[in-house]
């Protein structure tokens, strides 16, 4: 499956749910979000018949995302489904981790390869504040749990937010020196409302290598994440540069978001419904979803805010 600039799409990104146990200030309002009726979201059998439609098309990897996908009460059968379609060859899940040391042994069992684990403070009372209602010991415990599960290339995602934890680009690091992970940094996109964080919150992540000056290229991407690393670390430091250094050339992906449609790119209101359609059905959206896919997304800064038209827990991180 090409898309008319010749990229190969061979990763789908899928939503599994809305909903979240935390109330992340970049993601979601204070209050939540209504809960919608199961009518209104893909069910499981059509969540898996669009997944393989995806896969006859071209697609090999797969991210499972949400809102909070563990918060979902049969995400094990939807991953435990996922790893029987052919053609799939990598299940990889996005998650706060809150809830992984109950989940990470039945998530590998099911199939699940990967885990990216959201970790945006080492401070308690940062964490406190950034969530509304969680604690940081429960997601170090999440990653301890993901470990010990037997997780390998487990990624630690932090989005980097000027006059927020821009001064904890070290500790952050360090978690690499500490575990065998990869730690990840992200330039905060303009998905909420411009009250939520001010003009100084929209740094490149270049800062992180001023801040970390001893960090050597290991000479490859992972994805879109271009990597380094630390004298003597068990993992790398990716940098994830959406804003300052867009990567829409490589762009591989589309969407699907858990009411069911098929969203070409992040950034555009685009989408496309599959939800109540056959396969024959959801393949020409599909096949429509990737032809809508654009070259690259406008330009995004606190001034110029993103076009999605849905907050991030309502397509998937």
């Amino acid at each position: 499956m090409k898309d008319r600039f010749g990229r190969e799409i061979t990763y789908l990104r899928m939503s599994v749910t809305e909903l979240c146990n935390l109330r992340c200030r970049y993601c979601m309002p204070a209050e939540g979000i209504c809960k919608r009726s199961h009518d209104e979201m893909l069910s499981q059998e059509e969540t898996l018949l669009a997944l393989r439609v995806a896969a006859e098309l071209g697609v090999r990897k797969l991210r499972v995302t949400g809102g909070e996908p563990l918060v979902k009460p049969n995400i094990l059968d939807i991953c435990a489904g996922a790893a029987q379609i052919p053609g799939i060859e990598e299940i990889c899940l996005t998650t706060n981790g809150i809830l992984l040391p109950g989940l990470a042994k039945p998530l590998k069992q099911a199939g699940v390869s990967r885990l990216n684990i959201s970790l945006d403070t080492l401070d308690e009372r940062k964490y406190a504040w950034m969530t509304r209602v969680g604690a940081l010991d429960m997601a170090l415990k999440g990653i301890e749990a993901a470990l010990d599960a037997g997780f390998e290339h487990t990624k630690l995602n932090a989005v980097l937010i000027g006059g927020w934890n821009d001064d904890e680009i070290r500790p952050l690091a360090e978690l690499s020196l500490r575990w065998p992970v990869d730690v990840r940094f992200i330039e905060l996109m303009p998905m909420t409302d411009k009250a939520a964080f001010g003009p100084e919150a929209f740094i490149p992540c270049s800062r992180v290598l001023q801040a970390l000056p001893e960090l050597v290229s290991v000479g490859r991407s992972d994805g879109v994440a271009r990597m380094y690393r630390l004298p003597d670390a068990q993992g790398s430091i990716g940098l994830i540069s959406p804003l300052s250094a867009h990567f829409c050339a490589s762009c591989n992906r589309l969407r699907l978001l858990a009411d069911g449609r098929v969203k070409p790119c992040l950034h555009s209101a685009l989408e496309f419904p599959v939800k109540g359609l056959d396969y024959e059905g959801m393949r020409r959206q599909f096949l429509a979803a990737c032809a809508a896919k654009p070259e690259r997304h406008e330009e995004l800064s606190y001034t110029q805010r993103s076009g999605a038209n849905r907050s991030m827990n309502r397509i998937g991180g």
